[in-house]
């Protein structure tokens, strides 16, 4: 089964703004409608995906769940109408090999360094850095989509959309270092083509690329 969620946001709320000020809070914050699962099982099992989406439209957030969300647990003042949930197992399970769609990706592409590199003194060996060149964010997409069973027809990119930001909790008492992690954040919109509908349902329901938990990779897709 899989619902997706509309969540209409109260933007003058005090906790809706910190959460959007931190994708970490942001993501319990969203978790706390699901049940309480150890960390691994929570991913596999509840396979939460969100993406936040701001004016033109009001300010909302898309969430796609693999387990029926309960949002009772949201404080009142927190959305500004009752969330909208609906089933969209039979819209995927329609997909076929050939089809166009609309389609709609904010994601964070990312290459991981592979040999020895320093920058600023830090071996960056093994870690992933953040593509900032369009040619290349598109040719990671186009590479996503070759796995997952698509190919683009057309696309545009946006980098108006904010940088995702988050304060990691301290591990331990005394590790509290005030660092703040910035995402590279990139909204994809345009046409695609199935050639695998199969790969292309994963596609749709496990999210593109890293930083799942941080509000990239959700896939929205609708009939041109």
């Amino acid at each position: 089964m899989t619902y997706l969620t509309r969540l209409i946001l109260n933007p003058r709320y005090h906790r809706v703004q910190h959460d959007l000020a931190d994708c970490q809070r942001l993501h319990s914050t969203l978790l706390s409608g699901f049940p309480d699962l150890p960390g691994v099982e929570a991913r596999a099992r509840l396979g939460v995906l969100y993406r936040v989406e701001a004016p033109p439209s009001p300010l909302h957030i898309l969430v796609q769940s693999a387990v029926a969300p309960a949002w009772s647990s949201l404080p009142r003042a927190y959305v500004l109408a009752e969330p909208e949930i609906r089933r969209i197992d039979a819209s995927y399970a329609a997909i076929h090999d050939g089809q166009r769609l609309r389609f709609r990706l904010r994601a964070n592409p990312t290459k991981r360094v592979l040999r020895e590199e320093t920058r600023g003194g830090k071996c960056w060996a093994g870690k992933r850095v953040n593509l900032v060149n369009e040619e290349d964010q598109l040719a990671w997409l186009g590479r996503k989509g070759e796995g997952g069973g698509f190919q683009l027809v057309s696309v545009q990119t946006s980098h108006g959309v904010p940088q995702v930001q988050a304060t990691p909790r301290p591990r331990t008492r005394g590790d509290r270092d005030g660092r703040t992690l910035t995402f590279g954040s990139v909204q994809f919109d345009g046409v695609l083509s199935v050639t695998d509908a199969d790969r292309f349902r994963h596609a749709l329901t496990g999210g593109i690329g890293s930083g799942k938990a941080y509000g990239f990779g959700l896939l929205s897709v609708a009939a041109t």
